[in-house]
């Protein structure tokens, strides 16, 4: 499992080369802050889903981002522990929105409810 020392190195001015698809903006440390706040421990199936969310954004640059092909995508990549089922242990406030929040991304439009909470 990664901690805070293993992944927050000179992010200072140049990016990170464990995230190479992460906002400019971003750096570990704001996924631990984040965290932090929603009461996770991240794990290394959160970096995964952090990883992976990033480079899913980085793929659709300048396009918008369909909820349901993200959706589909977490949860082939997740399939061997169980998908989106998994995700939503790991990430309860759910996959898409908390796990965008981890990651430094704005959630694609509906995956967040304000009246309901997650529902993507």
């Amino acid at each position: 499992m990664a901690t805070p020392g293993d992944l927050i190195r000179g992010r200072e001015s140049a990016p990170d080369p464990r995230f190479p698809h992460a906002p400019p903006e971003w750096n570990a440390q704001s996924a631990f802050e984040v965290a932090r706040q929603e009461n996770l421990t991240l794990g290394d199936d959160h970096w995964e889903v952090v990883h992976g969310l990033q480079e899913f954004f980085a793929r659709h640059e300048g396009a918008a981002i369909n909820l349901r092909e993200l959706r589909d995508a977490l949860d082939e990549k997740f399939h061997y522990k169980g998908g989106m089922t998994y995700l939503y242990t790991l990430l309860p406030a759910g996959p898409i929105a908390q796990g965008c929040r981890l990651a430094g991304l704005k959630p694609p439009a509906g995956a967040v409810d304000r009246s309901f909470g997650s529902v993507a």
